[in-house]
């Protein structure tokens, strides 16, 4: 509990700096920066409730989010697809950083950020935007283009951050890898 209350409070903290708007009512933030670690970091399970924790207490009206945004009424507006997106982002990167029994390659690592932290999130956040824009979904992904720049950094940030950390802080991740050849002494036991 005390690794997923850190990393509400890191997410929210990325919104300290604020949002800005371009193109559309949804607005840039790093935030999704954090949902990325959350995922990469604690896996797919406590990442997701880093950001459902952190939703239920912008519901109950603290300004967690990027702006000082906080209350129901970000849960209707535009960036709310994005905001349900963040948890299956989560969710989604921790379980490909998580997938094998080997540490997280910085192949890995960038795929399920880009995978999770971009395409999961758009693919909830697009068609919300859509609707209450009353946009048509292809206007719609045109203007959130205007996003993909900074989610790729965000995405290589990311990379590097869990790649970083995983050297030097491995237990950071509640997980230890086998080595290649305990992997094979430990499945050569199963096997007999």
């Amino acid at each position: 509990m005390a690794r997923v209350a850190v990393f509400v409070a890191i997410v929210a903290a990325l919104g300290l700096p604020g949002s800005f708007s371009v193109l559309g009512a949804v607005p840039i933030t790093a935030q999704t920066f954090g949902v990325m670690l959350a995922g990469a970091i604690l896996g797919p399970r406590l990442g997701a409730l880093v950001v459902i924790v952190l939703l239920a207490l912008v519901a109950v009206g603290l300004p967690l989010l990027a702006g000082g945004r906080g209350g129901v009424s970000v849960f209707v507006g535009p960036s709310a697809g994005y905001l349900v997106g963040w948890v299956a982002g989560a969710f989604v990167t921790g379980l490909i950083v998580h997938s094998a029994a080997r540490k997280p390659a910085i192949w890995r690592t960038a795929l399920a950020t880009v995978v999770g932290g971009i395409v999961v999130v758009y693919a909830f956040g697009i068609p919300v935007q859509s609707v209450i824009t009353r946009l048509s979904l292809e206007q719609t992904v045109l203007t959130s283009l205007v996003f993909l720049p900074g989610d790729l950094v965000k995405a290589t940030l990311a990379t590097l951050t869990v790649t970083t950390l995983l050297r030097a802080y491995p237990r950071a991740f509640r997980r230890t890898w086998l080595s290649p050849r305990a992997q094979d002494a430990s499945g050569s036991d199963v096997t007999r």
